[in-house]
This record gives structure tokens, C-alpha cells and sequence, in this order.
């Protein structure tokens, strides 16, 4: 019978914190140990059979990978880490060699065209799995990781699929291999010895790390126990009350060293957070959803920084709007006002409890908007809104709104459609998006405010902003949830210039120009915010360089790339439940632990 998958959050890895729900358990290496066996293994661990360079797996956006055991004794510790990459769906080998004939497991793996196979000494003796590898490979992608005596492998002569093979039998054996099937890790080793016909001395192919690894803090030179201050931190944020819980990731040298949940999604101590939940992120969706797109419009010719809002939006051209610049919108200095009026002067007649024809956009459970509100309401509303202080730095929700107007019609695409399309599939990103409850249950999204005024309801699943909410939870400047591991991943994109997985988003330098200063008024990129030369502001901590570029959210949120440190810290929580309050921005929590993170890095320099 099929595995459901093993939860991500089952076991969150191998070296730094295993989690599933408030609880941690031992890994069984740790610390220096776990980098001395990691050593070991990379130098005993060999790719065969890569003629076609199937391996690192590629253009995730295409495949559908199931991932097939029997007697591995580190299958939960391998397809957890294959779940880092993208959606893999675990099956147990062993349930076909009893109450189940052999041969459905060809037939319930049909709908998968790529299958990992996990091997050992006992299964590469079995003629029955042999058989189903050689013919599976016939019709779809395979891939075998084999962890066992290099005497063996004369029994995989007809297998023509790659092979991932080391002979130490130990937990890391398993993360590293399946690592380097998403090119997490680097093969670099060729056989030094000739053990069949096949695979002979110097025999093997080499492979470039290209996406994430998932490791111990010991691998980037970090000691453990030296990032246990953010443990305190997090403790002090929820204990006074400044969110009911938090997750924190740290990526150093392109490998996560730490990622961690603490506390609840709500004080009733009822649903640990995990490192999987999905956040809104808030204002961090205008640069992890709008500005990456138009930084590909941008590559692609089809946005031009100093065009106005009128070239790209004819209804604009007669109003305040029309000369006003993509540069001045994304740098904040096109004079908008911070946001419109929403809820507040929303007419009964506008909405209903039910939906229909007539009121078919949804604000939350019990909430719809009329067709055609925003084109009729908010957008009039936008564009008669005053122009006061173009030239000057107002940071403003609005121009968003405008940046994500033209974005959708140079593209014709709705921008969550595009982001999803272009960027999170393809980049393996497997929760962020808009209106995740389409595809995730609330139990994975932790609450934002108990808005008893205007919505009368927990939000839950729905985004937390009000001018997003009536626009169906779909905007330019907030409206994105994600977790954690996939904002890592984004922004390790971004860190690497622009290329992740061996694919190449966004050009470098585009990449370098809007993540830089450009604003001659304020410390802002393009979209993105910076680091301030502001010394007592200490924003966005007080060790970061001044390099550093990324954005925060009105929820709790934070993204920060130091590209000096080649670093990227995530920090997700959801402040504003139950009522909106500041003891996150009034402890520090955020920079706080950004600092720790850098602490910790300059003990180990």
C-alpha cells in the first residue's frame, strides 16, 4: 500500500533540528561529526550512467517523481529530503512482494514519469526489482540510488538509467544521495577502480551543485550551539505576546544550516507551527511575486524602467497618472498616496454573504464582492488619487497596484498565474502562491487577525490586507503565501545571480541593478529595500551589510540576502493574530535574530 507521502515535517533533516510537531529528537550525527561523515561519503559517492545528464533532475515544472523503497533502513531521512525540491510521492516496495502481486507497482507508478528507486545489497540480488528498472526505463525517466558494496554493481550491467552509488551505509549516505539527484549536492568523484566491465577505473560523471543543500551549521563554519541565541529570541517574542509562533530559516553558502518552528499558530496552544506552514507574507509578495516578474519583463524588452503609467495603461492617460515612471513606482517616489480606502466605504449593496454571478469575488468565508468592484471602485479610486510628493520617497501600497496593471497587460496573464508559471513551479516551490486555500487546508496556515469590525471572522487561509481582500486576494503589493523553505529558495535565486538549478530566471545584471541603490532619495532598489546608511536606524539589523536587500511584511515577515555574508535569513510569523499590535517591532524580534545569525557567523571566522 502506498506511503501517503512521509510529511516534509516528519522529519524536517539529518544534522540540525528534527521536527514534527513542538518536540525535537537526536539525529544521529551531529556537529562535526555529521561534516566528517558528509566528507566520507562525497568522496565514495559516484554517478553512473549520466550519458543523457539527466541528473541534476531538471525543469521540475515538468516532471511527477514517485520514490520507491524495500529495505533501506534511511528511506524516511532520503524522501524527506527529496520533498525539499519538489512533490515526491513515497512508495513501499515491500507491499508488492506480498498481499499485492509484483507487477501493480508498475501499474501504480503509470502516472509518474520519473521514479528513484533505492537499492541495496538484498535488492540488486532480486531479479523481480532488476526486472521492473529495466523495463521501466523503457517508458519513463529512472533513477537508481545504490547504497551498498561496490562488488554488486556487475548485477546493474543492463540497467542503462543513472546511478547514485556509495557504499557507506549511513543516514548521510541517504540525505547526500538524494541531495545530489537535485543537484543539492556536487558529484565529483570518477571510480578509482574497476569493479565489472561496465564500470571501470575512471569511469563516472561529474555534476555541479545548483540548488539548495540541507545541512548542519558546521558545514558553512558555524558552530551550533552559537545560533542558540535565536532560540531565546523566538521564546522572548512569543512569551511576551508579539506572535503565537514563529519559523526561521537560515541558508549560508547556498546550504540551510538552520530551520526551525517555535510556539503555536494561536495562543490556545492547540496547533504547533511547523517548519512547513504556509505564511502570509504580506508585503514581501512586491518583491517575491510583482518585482520578479517585471524583472523578467525587464530581460525580456518588454518593460521599459523610464515608460509612464499612460504608455503601458490608456485609461490612465487622462488623469495625475499619466507621466509618472515605472522607476518613480517601483522606488517609491511617484508621489502616490500610501494606500486607498477600502472597507470603509465598501456600500451594502457591494457585497453578500453568498456567492453568485452577480458577487463572484471572494473576500473570506461568507464575504463576496460584486463583479466588477475593483475595475468600477478601486481602480477610479486610484486614479483620481492626489500626486503630492513625486520626487520625494512615500512608500506606497498604490504603486504596486499600478505595477501589477502593467504588468498583467504586457503579459495577458493574472500575475498569480505568471509567478505560479514562470517562477515557484519551476523553481520547486511547493506552497507559494495566492489563494492557498485552493490548494492546502488551513490546518497549514497559521491565522492572522480576528477582524471583528469589517470581515467578522478569523482570517484564515485569506489574505490579511484589506485592498488585497476586495480584490480577491490577488495583488500586487500583498496577497502571497508561502513557507519558509520556498522563500529561501526564491531568494537563493536572487543571491546566485539570477540562475538556480541550472536554469537562469532573471539575467545577472538585472539582478545586481535592482537589488542595488538606485533611488538618489532613499535607500531603495527597484522594488527591493536595502540596507539604510542611517547608522542608529540599524535596519535591517545592526551587522548587516551594506549589500543587504530584501523586505518585511505587516504580518511578522521578513526576507533578507547579504550577498557580502552569502546569506540568506527568512523570518515568517503572524504578529497581527489576534489583533494587530508592535511587540515584534518593539523588541527587535526580527533584527535581533538576523543579528544573532551574523554572531555566530563572525565566531567562527
Amino acid at each position: 500500500m502506498r506511503k501517503n507521502k512521509r510529511n516534509i515535517y516528519f522529519l524536517l533533516l539529518s544534522g540540525f533540528v528534527l521536527f514534527n510537531s513542538a518536540c525535537a529528537q537526536n539525529p544521529p550525527f551531529t556537529g562535526k561529526a555529521y561534516v566528517a561523515e558528509e566528507r566520507l561519503v562525497e568522496q565514495n559517492t559516484f554517478l553512473l550512467n549520466n550519458e543523457k545528464s539527466l541528473i541534476p533532475l531538471q525543469n521540475l515544472d515538468g516532471v511527477k517523481i514517485a520514490s520507491i523503497h524495500f529495505s533501506s533502513a534511511n528511506y524516511m531521512a532520503f524522501d524527506s529530503l527529496l520533498n525539499k525540491y519538489t512533490k515526491v510521492d513515497a512508495f513501499n516496495g515491500n507491499d508488492y512482494m506480498g498481499t499485492k502481486p509484483f507487477d501493480m507497482l508498475t501499474q501504480d507508478t503509470k502516472f509518474y514519469n520519473t521514479l528513484i528507486v533505492q537499492l541495496t545489497d538484498a535488492e540488486v540480488n532480486n531479479a523481480q526489482i532488476i526486472a521492473f528498472i529495466n523495463n521501466s526505463q523503457k517508458m519513463k525517466n529512472v533513477i537508481v540510488s545504490f547504497i551498498g558494496n561496490g562488488a554488486s554493481l556487475v548485477k546493474l550491467n543492463d540497467v542503462t538509467s543513472p546511478i547514485v552509488w556509495t557504499s557507506r551505509g549511513t543516514p548521510v549516505a541517504a540525505q547526500f544521495n538524494s541531495q545530489a539527484i537535485f543537484g543539492g549536492v556536487a558529484i565529483n568523484q570518477k571510480l578509482t577502480k574497476t569493479l565489472s566491465p561496465k564500470y571501470i577505473t575512471g569511469y563516472g560523471f561529474l555534476t555541479a551543485k545548483t540548488r539548495l543543500q540541507y545541512t548542519v551549521p558546521e558545514d558553512a563554519g558555524i558552530n551550533t550551539s552559537n545560533l542558540n541565541a535565536i532560540d531565546d529570541i523566538a521564546r522572548e517574542a512569543i512569551s511576551s505576546r508579539a506572535t503565537p509562533g514563529c519559523v526561521v530559516l537560515v541558508a549560508k553558502d547556498g546550504k540551510v544550516i538552520f530551520n526551525k518552528a517555535y510556539g503555536y499558530h494561536t495562543y490556545d496552544n492547540t496547533i504547533p507551527d511547523r517548519i512547513t506552514d504556509i505564511f502570509d507574507v504580506a508585503s514581501m509578495t512586491k518583491i517575491s511575486a510583482t518585482t520578479m516578474e517585471l524583472m523578467q519583463l525587464y530581460d525580456a524588452g518588454k518593460l521599459n524602467l523610464d515608460s509612464t503609467i499612460g504608455t503601458y495603461m490608456p485609461i490612465a492617460r487622462n488623469t495625475n497618472k499619466k507621466t509618472l515612471t515605472v522607476r518613480e513606482l517601483l522606488e517609491h517616489q511617484a508621489g502616490l498616496i500610501p494606500d486607498i480606502s477600502t472597507f470603509e466605504v465598501i456600500k451594502p449593496t457591494d457585497h453578500s454573504t453568498d456567492s453568485s454571478a452577480a458577487y463572484p469575488t471572494k473576500v473570506n468565508d461568507g464575504y463576496y464582492v460584486r463583479k466588477n468592484y475593483f475595475e468600477e471602485v478601486m481602480l477610479p479610486a486610484m486614479l483620481r488619487s492626489a500626486v503630492k510628493t513625486r520626487g520625494q520617497y512615500v512608500y506606497s501600497d498604490v504603486s504596486l497596484l499600478f505595477l501589477q496593471q502593467i504588468a498583467e497587460t504586457i503579459t495577458s496573464i493574472p500575475l498569480n498565474v505568471y509567478v505560479q508559471q514562470k517562477l515557484y513551479v519551476p523553481l520547486g516551490m511547493q506552497t507559494a502562491g495566492f489563494l492557498p486555500l485552493y490548494r492546502f487546508p488551513a490546518n497549514r496556515i497559521p491565522p492572522t487577525e480576528d477582524d471583528r469590525k469589517d470581515r467578522k471572522t478569523l482570517i484564515d487561509g485569506y489574505v490579511h490586507d484589506p485592498t488585497a481582500a476586495l480584490m480577491g486576494g490577488i495583488a500586487g503589493h500583498a496577497g502571497l503565501f508561502a513557507s519558509a523553505n520556498d522563500i529561501a529558495i526564491l531568494y537563493q535565486m536572487t543571491l546566485n545571480r539570477g540562475t538556480y538549478g541550472g536554469v537562469q530566471y532573471i539575467k545577472p545584471e538585472t539582478v545586481d541593478m535592482w537589488t542595488s541603490k538606485q533611488s538618489a532619495v532613499s535607500r531603495r532598489g527597484l522594488g527591493f529595500d536595502r540596507w539604510d546608511p542611517i547608522a542608529d536606524r540599524h535596519y535591517p539589523s545592526k551587522l548587516a551589510s551594506d549589500q543587504t536587500y530584501g523586505h518585511t511584511g505587516f504580518t511578522g515577515t521578513a526576507v533578507w540576502v547579504d550577498p557580502k555574508y552569502n546569506l540568506v535569513y527568512v523570518f515568517l510569523s503572524n504578529r497581527v493574530h489576534p489583533n494587530v499590535g508592535n511587540k515584534l517591532g518593539s523588541l527587535n524580534i526580527r533584527p535581533r535574530i538576523q543579528d544573532a545569525v551574523y554572531e555566530a557567523i563572525q565566531k567562527g571566522m
